[in-house]
């Protein structure tokens, strides 16, 4: 890719996020515009504005990836994370509005009269906050790395310092106004190359879109397998090899691989000379069937069954439960209004999440390289130059680099002003807008610090947590504190512990490697199966043990919950509904 182009993309995309930034600047000017943009974002304004910060780097590249490496079953992602805000409609959007609540933390308290439960929302909030922003920054900087050969920390710095900026500046006012655009800037950088793409795929005597043009290396290429893979060589394929092949195990040493299939195992690494063809790459769970199909009492270590329950059920249920969507329905005028940006969110991104896949399963003809190389996510930028070439291929290119670029900064944003919020209101001296914008800076900078500190964290992997710990802790407060009446903080806090802290706990387990293999591996890698149900069970269970401890104004609260603004009015003093 020209490097010139895809840095003046990411020059422009910055400019235009500040000058977008600035409109919400000139028209903020209260507490209430900086947290919630003083509740009056329209649906549309505000269903494009959660799109664009709900679709981060994961979804404009590693769905792509993701599709490249493991074919269509991997098109439960997109599924999950879209209809995650089907649930958030149904059974979250309305009440959580009518709530009156600013954050996360505040809703906890208005429902459950206690500051214990406050406090341990605060804590998850920041936590799932952090964690969220830690990817998005460091992906950044391995973006501008790739695309420009800029040091690693510069992306992670010019996200963070553009994010601050317009977040201080304009709070909730600003970020809506750069996310709506965004959103729609990521969807046309999305959908004008894929238009080229599928028409060069499609056209008749196109050279690079002939589905038997074999694939090679085009420079020497080293690679190290990050999981037991099975290579289907079609030809006597000659390679270095350190680490185990055929159970046999090799110290830089050049090996001859005869036509046919070969074990490769995890942390081999394979270096190919320019030109040799790439070989065909499974993983040895998935041989011969879509691996998602797998029957549970199957005999591989993945159990891959189980692992797509657990993902669909943390994509499902931790969406209401992101801070950084959560807090975008307090900004709706009303009730109506927070149904109305959900229905019209689930068509924003599943109109975005149909482009993706396309980008994934054309990588498969032209850049199955990149499933071995560990590239899989590049496969959106480099498409382009792959398959149009020329300038028209350089120029699409950099559009996409743009549309990356975005994608970090949008959800960056989102989480920034997130996190800041909860904060400003639970952890600093004062208030106010100036100490708001320190809050600011606070909540950029200790993830900023990680991402320089801790270079390959996997951004899918910390998204993953994320959700998995949103659909365990917040999730069991959203529903059973909007649905059931005999919810009592000692049961709150409980199961905000139990099923929040189980599944963090889990998923670091195996990140650290403390896992041992076969099923119990898969039950921590992916927790949500388990630690979801464990969240809603302690809970209710802790609350039926402690009835006498329901608050007094339990009744009240439900009734402003559930009831239209114009029905119920709301008496403060007494505490109750009339």
């Amino acid at each position: 890719m020209n490097q010139t182009y895809a840095l003046t993309a990411v020059a422009v995309v910055v400019l235009a996020t500040v000058l977008v930034g600035a409109l919400g600047l000139r028209i903020s000017r209260t507490t209430s515009d900086f947290y919630v943009a003083s509740r009056t974002v329209g649906p549309r304004l505000n269903a494009a504005a959660i799109s664009g910060e709900y679709l981060s780097a994961a979804s404009f590249l590693g769905v792509a990836g993701l599709v490249l490496l493991q074919g269509p079953e991997m098109l439960w992602y997109p599924v999950g994370y879209t209809a995650g805000y089907l649930v958030l409609l149904v059974l979250v959007a309305a009440p959580l509005r009518r709530s009156g609540a600013y954050t996360l933390p505040d809703f906890a308290e208005a429902r459950l009269e206690s500051q214990a439960v406050r406090r341990i929302a605060v804590l998850f909030v920041v936590g799932v906050g952090w964690l969220y922003l830690l990817p998005q920054l460091q992906g950044a900087g391995l973006t501008l790395e790739i695309l420009t050969g800029a040091p690693h920390w510069v992306g992670g710095v010019v996200v963070a310092f553009v994010v601050s900026a317009a977040v201080a500046a304009g709070g909730m006012r600003s970020i809506t106004f750069v996310q709506a655009f965004q959103y729609w800037l990521k969807l046309t950088a999305l959908l004008v190359p894929a238009f080229f793409l599928v028409a060069a795929w499609a056209g008749d005597g196109a050279p690079r879109a002939t589905f038997d043009a074999p694939a090679v290396f085009r420079e020497h290429t080293s690679v190290t397998v990050a999981e037991d893979v099975r290579l289907s060589v079609e030809a006597p394929l000659t390679l270095t090899v350190t680490g185990q092949v055929d159970g046999r195990t090799y110290d830089a040493v050049p090996l001859t691989l005869a036509a046919g299939q070969h074990s490769v195992r995890a942390d081999a690494r394979l270096e190919f000379a320019p030109h040799t063809p790439v070989p065909d790459t499974r993983a040895e769970a998935g041989l011969g069937v879509s691996s998602w199909s797998e029957p549970l009492s199957g005999e591989h270590w993945q159990y891959r069954l189980y692992a797509t329950y657990g993902l669909i059920l943390a994509t499902f249920l931790g969406t209401m439960g992101l801070p950084h969507v959560a807090v975008r329905f307090y900004t709706s005028p009303h009730g109506r209004a927070a149904r109305r940006t959900t229905l019209v969110v689930l068509g924003l991104v599943g109109v975005f999440y149909l482009l993706p896949p396309v980008y994934g399963a054309l990588g498969r003809i032209y850049a199955p390289e990149l499933a071995l190389t560990g590239d899989a996510d590049a496969a959106v930028l480099v498409l382009p130059e792959r398959m149009l070439g020329g300038l028209l291929g350089e120029l699409l290119g950099a559009l996409l680099a743009g549309g990356a670029f975005a994608a970090f900064l949008s959800t960056a944003s989102g989480l920034t002003m997130a996190v800041a919020g909860v904060l400003h209101q639970d952890l600093l001296p004062t208030r106010g807008v100036r100490s708001f914008r320190f809050a600011v800076l606070l909540a950029v900078l200790v993830p900023l610090a990680g991402s320089v500190a801790a270079r390959d964290v996997p951004v899918a992997d910390a998204v993953g947590l994320a959700f998995a710990v949103s659909a365990s802790s917040f999730c069991p407060l959203l529903v059973l504190g909007i649905w059931w009446r005999g919810l009592t903080p000692p049961g709150a806090v409980a199961g905000l512990v139990t099923g929040g802290g189980a599944a963090l706990s889990a998923v670091l387990a195996t990140r650290g490697g403390l896992a041992p293999e076969g099923w119990a591996h898969t039950l921590l890698a992916w927790p949500a199966a388990w630690s979801v149900p464990l969240g809603f069970l302690t809970m209710v269970l802790v609350s039926l043990g402690t009835r006498s401890r329901i608050p007094a104004g339990t009744a009240a609260t439900l009734a402003r919950l559930h009831l239209p603004e114009d029905v119920v009015a709301w008496d403060r003093t007494a505490g109750g509904a009339r």
